[in-house]
């Protein structure tokens, strides 16, 4: 007798207003300086590209990416911190790329925290990578903190006629 077992990604689907009050709980245990809600939902609203991941019910991770002329900005991602070393962020990111490909987009950009070594490496073993900084970009203790900023070139227009 052989198991079904499910896919990882199984659990991805489209965020949706009822998911915010899970998602804010992730995104303010994940991070210092959290989004609100309020930003969460102008992004459904204005129509970026947001998805979660849930398995057993349970929302465990979310990102978040905005499309226009030609490039992605992927904007954030949050695991809850119980899931994380589980694969999941790499799961987002990938499927946010699969998205920006399908929607023939060149280039995939995102910052990070300097100090977020774990997601610096994430990024650059998926195909980002450093193209500069900008500074003052995130609120810190004690003032600001620059912004490492990361390139992936992306399939997009580059198809083959």
């Amino acid at each position: 007798m052989s198991a079904v077992m499910n896919q990882p990604d199984d659990g991805l689907r489209p965020m949706l207003l009822d998911d915010i009050d899970e998602v804010m709980d992730i995104e303010n245990r994940v991070y210092d300086f959290p989004w609100t809600g309020e930003i969460f939902r102008d992004c459904l609203r204005v129509g970026y590209i947001c998805w979660v991941y849930r398995d057993d019910n349970e929302l465990k991770a979310y990102g978040v990416m905005s499309i226009g002329a030609g490039e992605a900005h992927i904007l954030t991602i949050g695991v809850k911190p119980e899931a994380q070393g589980q694969g999941l962020g790499r799961m987002i990111m990938q499927h946010l790329i699969q998205l920006a490909n399908k929607r023939h987009v060149d280039k995939a950009f995102l910052e990070v925290r300097p100090t977020n070594r774990v997601a610096i490496g994430l990024y650059q073993s998926m195909g980002f990578d450093v193209i500069g900084k900008r500074k003052g970009y995130y609120p810190a203790e004690n003032g600001r903190e620059d912004a490492v900023v990361m390139l992936m070139q992306l399939a997009g227009s580059d198809e083959s006629s």
